[in-house]
């Protein structure tokens, strides 16, 4: 597993990275990803920076509280599965994206809203992750937008 087992895990590897890189220490393997997914953060630098802070911090929605380390981690993950093509077609929707917005990052937040929908499904039924629930996700978004 790329994060790790728990909260804590997952969240050391954003705060390591992120020293390994102001600390002009080499990054290994999916390390420049997530270097390269902080850097487009830069609201979350400060954040990385504070390990002492924000290890166990609770980010509530409830409380209109974006999860920092989920948002990185969720970019992380789309790129990983645009460098891979997987599931297949992810690339052609992004490119599709990009397109019609101009702005990568902008098209991977679209992206990133249909990955967390498929999530959510596959969490609250207790079921593997549906791409062809990804992907009809992806269809509506790229129809609105186009209309």
């Amino acid at each position: 597993m790329l994060f790790g087992e728990s909260r804590q895990d997952t969240r050391s590897v954003f705060f390591n990275v992120w020293r390994k890189y102001q600390d002009k220490i080499p990054l290994e393997g999916a390390e420049t990803i997530i270097a390269q997914v902080i850097l487009n953060h830069p609201e979350y630098q400060p954040l990385l920076e504070n390990p002492d802070r924000y290890q166990d911090k609770d980010y509530l929605p409830e409380h209109g509280e974006i999860n920092p380390f989920l948002h990185l981690g969720m970019h992380v993950a789309i790129e990983e599965q645009l460098s891979m093509d997987r599931p297949l077609g992810i690339k052609s929707y992004y490119q599709q994206l990009n397109e019609l917005h101009q702005d990568g990052h902008t098209a991977l937040h679209n992206i990133m809203e249909c990955l967390g929908e498929m999530l959510w499904h596959a969490q609250r039924n207790g079921t593997a992750p549906d791409e062809t629930l990804y992907f009809s996700c992806l269809d509506k978004l790229l129809r609105d937008k186009r209309k």
